[in-house]
């Protein structure tokens, strides 16, 4: 397939940062620029432990040799997959899905259904496109039973972003994209690798989680695990950056792990299920550097 000429061009893409095709819960195409500065650019290898929508990956397309893409969710590993390996025929697939007669609640639900029960890859590739532009806010959710529960998003005309997927295509054919436990990558990176971890976020109430976007969650001894295991890739000499929410736990946990510094900066909020909630939230990124 024919990738446009600009599709990996990580300073200008139509005057912006490239848009990912996947709408994803707490995306980070809008910071960025705010992660940019931290980073060892070029780098051999790109690592994102927790891919979701690969908004930094797509943004420096042209400031790796290769890319590692991994995330827990089977889903989103196998759409990677699908765009990299059959670009063409998954975009013949979801085609048909993205027109006035699928954009009905009842259909929705029909294919939501069908897409809990398929088990071909292409099939469930092309309609996890077509849940997360036509679902609620873009949400990822599954129920405890692994089944995707996102409602009806009612929006009048779905985007289809074809050509957003034919310019991932650029990275993705450089890249190794897995479904591994974040410890496991981190464990094989080392000198060489510029590593982002953008992981669920510490909660900032009790109330306030948002960790489901695979079956399971992200508990605090989960983001213990990370920040040791980032520490011992920093040792091999790897650099690393984790983005999280600007916490007393998270402040205390990266310094216990070493990190470099922490910069402080607000990033408005765009998952709250109310518009009028989507304030802005104080977030850091911790950065790790070999040379600590």
């Amino acid at each position: 397939m024919a990738v446009p000429k600009d599709a990996g061009n990580s300073v200008s893409y139509q005057g912006q940062i490239p848009r990912p095709f996947l709408k994803w819960p707490g995306g980070k195409r809008r910071v960025v620029p705010f992660l940019l500065p931290h980073l060892d650019l070029p780098a051999k290898r790109l690592v994102e432990p927790f891919c979701g929508s690969c908004a930094l990956s797509l943004a420096v397309a042209d400031r790796a040799g290769r890319f590692w893409l991994n995330d827990i969710n089977f889903d989103l590993q196998n759409l990677l997959s699908q765009v990299r390996d059959a670009p063409e025929l998954l975009l013949s697939t979801i085609r048909p899905l993205f027109t006035p007669a699928k954009n009905k609640e009842s259909v929705y639900y029909r294919l939501r259904d069908r897409f809990n029960q398929a088990t071909n890859p292409m099939e469930r590739a092309a309609l996890f496109v077509y849940l997360n532009r036509h679902g609620y806010n873009g949400l990822c959710r599954y129920n405890s039973g692994g089944e995707f529960n996102v409602p009806f998003g009612r929006y009048i005309a779905p985007y289809f972003p074809e050509q957003e997927i034919i310019a991932a295509t650029a990275i993705f054919s450089r890249s190794e994209i897995t479904k591994m436990d974040f410890e496991a990558v981190l464990d094989a990176c080392g000198l060489g690798d510029t590593v982002y971890c953008d992981p669920p976020y510490v909660p900032l109430s009790e109330t306030a989680s948002f960790t489901s976007y695979s079956a399971g969650g992200f508990s605090l001894a989960e983001q213990e695990r990370l920040a040791w295991a980032v520490k011992r890739a920093v040792g091999r000499g790897a650099l690393a950056v984790i983005s999280n929410h600007d916490t007393p736990f998270t402040r205390s946990l990266y310094k216990r792990a070493q990190c470099s510094f922490i910069k402080v900066k607000n990033v408005r909020r765009n998952i709250s299920c109310n518009g009028d909630n989507r304030g802005f939230v104080r977030e850091i990124i911790a950065v790790f550097r070999p040379d600590n």
